[in-house]
C-alpha cells in the first residue's frame, strides 16, 4: 500500500511541475464574433505561444500550429463568468462578520469536474468566490478553466487584480443576528458592519504612516484582516458585493463614498433596474441574474428586463451563473435579453465576454478577440444566441480542452464511472439553490435538527 500511494505522489507531483501550457492554433473559414470590431466572415485566427497573433483571410499555418477548419462556425471569445463557486473546496469562512483575512484561493480543486462542464459551455474563465455569509468576506480568485492540472497554482489567471466578496441582506443577518446573536441582526447593522471595518482600516493605515516615517517609535500589531480592508481603501482590490434590493445598493455606495473606495461589481442586483442611473454615476458595475427570483423574500421584486435596464442606462454588466449547472448555458442566459430588451446581438454577447472581463480587471487580456490577448476561444456551430448553438471547441490559451468530437464519453480525473459509490453525507437542497450560502446551512441549521 505504502508503494502504492508513493507512485501516485510522484505521479502527482510530475503533473503539478509541469509549465503552464500554450498554444499554437489556427482556426480557418469561422465566422468570427470579435465583440469589439464586429463579424467577420470566413475569417481566420491564429494563435501562437498562447496569443491572438493574427485576424484575417488566408492566414498560413505555421508548421507547429494545430489547424481547425470552422466553416459554417461561429468563433468567439471565451465566454466569462464574473460570479463562480465552482473549483472551490470550501465557499464561507462564516466565524466573524468580516473575515478579510481568508482567500479562497488557498481552497482550489483543480480536480472540481464542473470545471470540465464549463468548458463544454464554451466558459474559459471564472471569478471564484467566497459566499455571502459575512457583510465582508474573503478575497476571491479568477480563474483559467486549465483543465487537466493537478496543481490549483496553474487554474489561477495570474496578474488578474485582487477582488474580495461583500454581502448585503439575509444571508450575513441570518448567519450572525440569527445563527450566533451577533451583529449585524438587521439591515442598519450590516452598514454598520462595514463602517467599523473602514474606519479600523483608516486607523490601522495611519498607525503604519506613522511608524514608517518615524513619528512613532513602536510598530502597530501586524492584523491580515487590516491589510487586506487597506488595501481596498488604496483601490488595490475591487469589491464584489452579494446585493439585492435597492436601499441596500445605494446605502453600501454612500458607505463608499465616505471612505473613498470607488471600485465595486454588485453581484446579482436584482433590484438595480431602480438606481441604474445612480449605479452609473458611481461607476458601479452590475452582474445580474437573467431572470432567477423569488427563491428567498428579499427577491421577490425582480424583473427578466434587469440587465437591458441597466445596461441601456450606462451600467458596465453581466450576466452570471452562481452555479456549477447553470455555467454551461450562459449563452443562452445572454439571449434572453434579446427576448426582454431587445438587445442586439453584440450588445448580448457582451454580457458574458468584455462586459464581466472589464467587472474583473482583465479586459486588456480577454473578453474579445483582438490581436496580443489570450487565446481563449469558444466555436459554436450555430450563432451562440441562437437555441440551436451548441459549443464545439473550447480553447483556453491557445491549447483544446473541450472538443465535443474528440473527448472521451468521461472527463473526469482519475475516476471510474462504473466505480459505485455509497452516499455517507446528507445534501441540502437549499445549498444547491444558493451556492453562496455553501458551508453554512450543515453548521448553523442541521447541527439544530440533530438536536432536536
Amino acid at each position: 500500500m505504502n508503494k502504492y500511494i508513493l507512485v501516485l505522489c510522484v505521479f502527482a507531483l510530475a503533473f503539478s511541475s509541469q509549465a503552464q501550457e500554450m498554444g499554437n492554433i489556427l482556426i480557418k473559414n469561422g465566422t468570427v464574433i470579435t465583440i469589439s470590431d464586429g463579424v467577420k466572415e470566413n475569417t481566420d485566427v491564429l494563435v501562437t505561444n498562447g496569443k491572438i497573433k493574427k485576424i484575417g483571410k488566408g492566414i498560413k499555418a505555421p508548421e507547429n500550429a494545430k489547424t481547425i477548419d470552422a466553416t459554417g462556425k461561429f468563433v468567439m471569445p471565451g465566454i466569462i463568468d464574473a460570479h463562480s463557486h465552482i473549483a472551490l473546496e470550501t465557499v464561507n469562512e462564516a466565524t466573524n462578520p468580516v473575515t478579510s483575512e481568508v482567500f479562497v484561493g488557498d481552497g482550489l480543486d483543480p480536480q472540481d469536474v464542473a470545471i470540465y462542464r464549463a468548458l463544454a459551455g464554451g466558459v474559459t474563465i471564472s471569478h471564484a468566490m467566497h459566499g455571502s455569509a459575512n457583510a465582508v468576506g474573503g478575497e476571491c480568485e479568477t480563474i483559467k478553466h486549465r483543465y487537466g492540472t493537478w496543481d490549483p497554482d496553474e487554474l489561477r489567471m495570474q496578474g488578474a487584480p485582487r477582488t474580495i466578496k461583500f454581502a448585503l441582506g439575509e444571508n450575513p443577518m441570518r448567519v450572525h443576528g440569527e445563527g450566533r446573536n451577533i451583529t449585524p441582526n438587521t439591515r442598519m447593522g450590516v452598514e454598520q458592519v462595514f463602517r467599523k471595518a473602514f474606519a479600523e482600516a483608516e486607523m490601522y493605515k495611519k498607525d503604519w504612516a506613522d511608524f514608517n516615517s518615524g513619528k512613532t517609535k513602536t510598530p502597530p500589531v501586524y492584523s491580515r484582516r487590516m491589510e487586506t480592508m487597506k488595501d481596498i481603501l488604496n483601490g488595490e482590490i475591487i469589491i464584489h458585493c452579494h446585493s439585492y434590493r435597492a436601499d441596500e445598493i445605494l446605502m453600501l455606495m454612500n458607505v463608499l463614498s465616505d471612505f473613498g473606495v470607488k471600485k465595486i461589481c454588485f453581484q446579482h442586483v436584482n433590484e438595480g433596474f431602480k438606481v441604474a442611473p445612480e449605479l452609473a454615476q458611481f461607476g458601479a458595475g452590475a452582474s445580474v441574474f437573467s431572470d432567477w427570483w423569488a427563491y428567498k423574500f428579499e427577491v421577490y421584486y425582480s424583473t427578466a428586463y434587469n440587465a437591458a435596464i441597466l445596461s441601456r442606462n450606462g451600467v458596465v454588466t453581466s450576466i452570471n451563473s452562481d452555479s456549477g449547472e447553470l455555467i454551461r448555458h450562459l449563452y443562452h442566459e445572454a439571449a434572453k435579453t434579446q427576448r426582454y430588451g431587445d438587445l442586439s446581438d453584440n450588445e448580448a454577447l457582451k454580457l458574458i465576454t468584455i462586459n464581466p472581463a472589464i467587472q474583473l480587471g482583465i479586459d486588456d487580456r480577454v473578453g474579445s478577440l483582438e490581436v496580443g490577448k489570450d487565446g481563449d476561444i469558444a466555436i459554436f456551430n450555430a450563432h451562440p444566441l441562437s437555441i440551436y448553438a451548441i459549443p464545439q471547441m473550447t480553447i483556453v490559451d491557445g491549447v483544446v480542452k473541450f472538443d465535443i468530437e474528440n473527448d472521451p464519453d468521461d472527463m473526469r480525473i482519475d475516476i471510474d464511472p462504473e466505480e459505485k459509490f455509497q452516499d455517507s453525507f446528507i445534501e441540502l437542497d437549499s445549498e444547491d439553490e444558493d451556492r453562496c450560502m455553501q458551508d453554512v446551512f450543515s453548521e448553523l441549521f442541521l447541527g439544530e435538527t440533530h438536536k432536536h
